[in-house]
């Protein structure tokens, strides 16, 4: 069975960046960026280099999110903004009212099984994520 290939990238108006991780060249990731946005990748890559021993959890950066909407609400919020979505088209999607979707994704309103699983079809997204 044939299998249809890609086309080689030829757009000169790209430009390929190339990162390392340690000295290892098992580790190196390549990415291709529009020339025009490849000097502000490079200079973000140099200025917020991480090590090992400095990285935080998602818990720790997301703190002040999930004190104030809750986990689940933040990460519904994320997924429909992800796929695009505003409040009013999921919950047409969804067959609830936009005040209902604010409340989950405030917090202020649980998130039920089937309700996550309904949410998992339309985002994309693991239902389990808003349990």
């Amino acid at each position: 069975m044939s299998v249809p290939m890609k086309k080689p990238r030829t757009n000169k108006e790209e430009m390929e960046i190339v990162v390392r991780e340690d000295l290892n060249l098992a580790e190196i990731k390549k990415f291709i960026v529009p020339k025009e946005k490849a000097e502000g990748v490079l200079i973000f890559l140099r200025e917020f280099r991480v090590k090992d021993e400095e990285t935080v959890s998602a818990d720790e950066v997301f703190k002040d999110l999930y004190d104030k909407y809750g986990k689940t609400g933040v990460a519904l919020r994320g997924a429909r903004l992800k796929e695009d979505f505003t409040q009013v088209e999921l919950a047409k999607k969804l067959k609830i009212t936009q005040a209902d979707l604010s409340k989950m994704e405030n917090g202020k309103r649980t998130i039920s099984k089937k309700m996550a699983k309904k949410l998992s079809q339309i985002l994309n997204i693991d239902y389990r994520v808003f349990l």
